[in-house]
Formats: C-alpha cells, sequence, structure tokens
C-alpha cells in the first residue's frame, strides 16, 4: 500500500497511527506530498489534490481518512478500532466526527492566518476558533474512553494539531479531565510514535 501523506497533517496522522495501533505499518509506503501543488503523482490517484490518500496493493485509491482509516481496519488480525455495534460503535464515530470537526476548523483557521488581514476573514477565523472551543467542552465533559478505538485515536490526533498549530491558545487551560486523558493516552504507540514536528 502507499499513503500520499504529509507528517503535520492531523488528518494523514490518523491513518499513520491507525496502521500503527493495528500492526500494519510496514506494509505502508509514505509517501510525502505537498497537495498544495497538485503534484501528478497525487492526481492521478485522487482528482481532489487532497491528503491523506491510500492506494491499496490492488491499485483502489482511497481518500478521506475516515474512509482510509476504515478500510484499514479490515486488514490484519487486530482487534478492531471500528466497533461493530450498539454504544460503542456510535460513541466511537461521533468522537471521530468531532474530531475531525475540530481539524477541520482548526486547519481552515490556520489557512487563513497566512493570509492578509480583513474584517471578512478575521470574522471566518473567529468562528473557527468558536467552533473549537466548543468542541474541547463537550470533550471535557465526556472525554474519550481509554481504549484504541477510532474515535480516541481521532480525537488524540486533533489535540495534537492544536498543539502544533496553535500552542498560544492551551486549549488544556479549563480542560482538566482531557488533558489527563491526553497525557494518558499520548502513551498508546499509534499515538507516540506520529507526533508532529513543525
Amino acid at each position: 500500500m502507499k499513503l500520499f501523506h504529509s507528517p503535520t497533517s492531523p488528518y494523514a496522522r490518523k491513518v499513520v497511527a491507525c496502521a500503527i495501533t493495528r500492526g500494519i505499518d510496514g506494509q505502508i509506503e509514505l509517501l510525502r506530498t505537498d497537495p498544495h501543488v497538485s503534484p501528478p503523482q497525487l492526481l492521478a490517484v485522487n482528482p481532489l489534490s487532497r491528503i491523506p490518500c491510500l492506494v491499496t496493493d490492488d491499485g483502489l485509491s482511497l481518500f478521506d481518512s475516515p474512509v482510509i482509516c476504515e478500510y484499514l481496519d479490515t486488514v490484519g488480525d487486530a482487534l478492531p478500532l471500528f466497533p461493530s455495534h450498539g454504544a460503542q460503535r456510535w460513541r466511537a464515530l461521533k468522537f471521530q466526527a468531532l474530531a475531525d470537526g475540530i481539524m477541520d476548523a482548526a486547519v481552515g483557521r490556520r489557512m487563513e492566518m497566512g493570509r492578509p488581514r480583513e474584517d471578512a476573514r478575521d470574522a471566518l477565523m473567529a468562528r473557527h476558533k468558536a467552533a473549537v472551543e466548543r468542541a474541547l467542552d463537550v470533550l471535557e465533559a465526556d472525554p474519550p474512553h481509554r481504549a484504541a478505538d477510532i474515535g480516541s485515536i481521532a480525537v488524540a490526533c486533533a489535540l495534537g494539531y492544536l498543539d502544533l498549530r496553535f500552542a498560544a491558545d492551551t486549549w488544556r487551560e479549563g480542560h482538566p479531565k482531557l488533558t489527563a486523558w491526553e497525557v494518558a493516552f499520548a502513551e498508546e504507540p499509534g499515538i507516540a510514535r506520529t507526533i508532529p514536528a513543525a
């Protein structure tokens, strides 16, 4: 398998963390890619020019981290990251969606920060920041479980991206339960081995 990725992408980190957690990371060749320049190799497998993008051994191109993670959950014999049914499944998927929303808002805010200042852009950045803050409050009220499932992995990757790009915002302030959860979950191999560097 081949994975088009960037080491600072929280979505790509989620995919790699899932692969490590399932013990199949050795089966994946990482192809460092800048999707913003739309390289031909990426466009050949993903017309959206977005990462992560996984090309399976049989040549199927998969994009969007939830789809890729669910595919990886079918490879190998490790315990599933996606619970099969019941409350555990919906809780894991809820946390994945909440974490992906944090990533969407944080990445959107980060991209806007690099552009010239104007009122409309400032309002959009404030909207993204408020969405992240509301999501953090939800996670503080009900942190993920310690089990390594798709929800926990996604939340850890979202928090890691906030640490990487918005360290001055100190998400930990006012979120002691979420902070304690993150400190404990950071020891999971898939999270510990994928800490992004600027």
